[in-house]
């Protein structure tokens, strides 16, 4: 039996080193060199294990079983209301407050020819768990490749009809953790569309807007932190970027969603997947009080999430992609992050 404490390392020919720990499959730590060789971890987080034990649990964590929020925790499947926790204000989020990013998983090692080292994590989430209908066997694959990309593929079947949004959710800064903030960093976003926020509602409207002429607009690169200070409702509503965010021309295939880049380091960063969506979250929760890697205050927008997924919302709005999964079938989804 794996135990929450127990970690795990992946490494390439490159020196590239991504570390998690079972509770979660929390990903607590990824070094990178820059073009110049000099290694930094790009992760926001804690120096140990026993840190990220105590600390924020959805740091570099999976989560689900429905990442993101449901408004008042409630959906309907087949005729039946359901209803789950609200852990979120009077919204459910990430998976309620037992979610997968607070489960033990099992860990084995794999050996996969595209990967230069994998490891497999398995989770069973009994029906009714959280208050979703359904047992779920749930499969994470973390492969590392030679070409220094961190694969993450899902795939999960249940046995009944259920809803499923799985995600992971690391928090970046290409400098280095406890650096300083990601404000300078260029961000680039596949994404001409994206789904406002409501404060009351406490997340998505249902619209789908143009990002054109708003401070959402990252079709063209720019700094992450010329958003932040921009004069907008939606920066204001949540005091940086808490956004999903409409990846162009979706058609289930594993296409480019957004780069990042780190100027004062050089590293760079590109997002891949075969989901609809990708949630952009500057941590703007964050306030100094927690101390980080390095011994540094966490301090509000240190890190950036690129969270890939289906939309916010999705079971309670019928023109948001398709959250349901049905008995027997399976739910698959690829993330990469490539460092560059």
């Amino acid at each position: 039996m794996t135990k929450a404490s127990d970690v795990f390392t992946l490494k390439n020919n490159n020196q590239v080193e991504v570390t998690f720990i079972a509770r979660g499959g929390q990903i607590t730590s990824i070094k990178v060199p820059n073009a110049n060789g000099e290694m930094a971890d790009v992760v926001i987080g804690y120096d140990t294990v026993e840190g990220a034990l105590a600390g924020d649990t959805y740091f570099g964590a999976i989560c689900g079983r429905y990442a993101n929020r449901i408004v008042k925790g409630q959906f309907e499947l087949n005729g039946q209301e359901f209803q789950l926790d609200t852990n979120n204000g009077p919204n459910h989020l990430h998976g309620g407050v037992d979610g997968f990013n607070l489960r033990t998983w099992e860990v084995e090692k794999v050996d996969l020819p595209q990967f230069a080292q994998a490891y497999k994590l398995s989770l069973v989430s009994s029906d009714g768990d959280q208050g979703y209908p359904g047992e779920l066997t749930t499969i994470v694959t973390y492969g590392l490749t030679e070409d220094n990309e961190l694969v993450i593929e899902y795939d999960a079947v249940s046995d009944k009809d259920t809803i499923i949004n799985l995600t992971s959710h690391a928090y970046f800064n290409l400098d280095g953790a406890g650096t300083g903030t990601i404000a300078n960093h260029q961000l680039t976003i596949n994404a001409d569309k994206f789904t406002p926020i409501d404060g009351e509602i406490g997340t998505v409207t249902g619209e789908v807007a143009e990002v054109k002429d708003t401070a959402m607009d990252f079709i063209t690169t720019k700094a992450i932190g010329e958003a932040l200070t921009a004069d907008c409702p939606q920066v204001k509503l949540v005091d940086g970027i808490d956004h999903n965010f409409v990846i162009n021309g979706y058609d289930g295939m594993v296409r480019l969603a957004a780069r990042l880049e780190g100027p004062s380091s050089g590293r760079a960063m590109e997002v891949y997947t075969d989901q609809p969506g990708v949630q952009i979250y500057t941590g703007s929760h964050f306030d100094g009080t927690e101390i980080g890697k390095q011994g540094k205050p966490i301090e509000k927008w240190a890190g950036v999430a690129l969270e890939t997924q289906i939309f916010p919302d999705s079971p309670n709005k019928a023109h948001f992609p398709e959250a349901v999964l049905k008995a027997g079938e399976h739910y698959r989804h690829t993330c990469v992050y490539k460092f560059i």
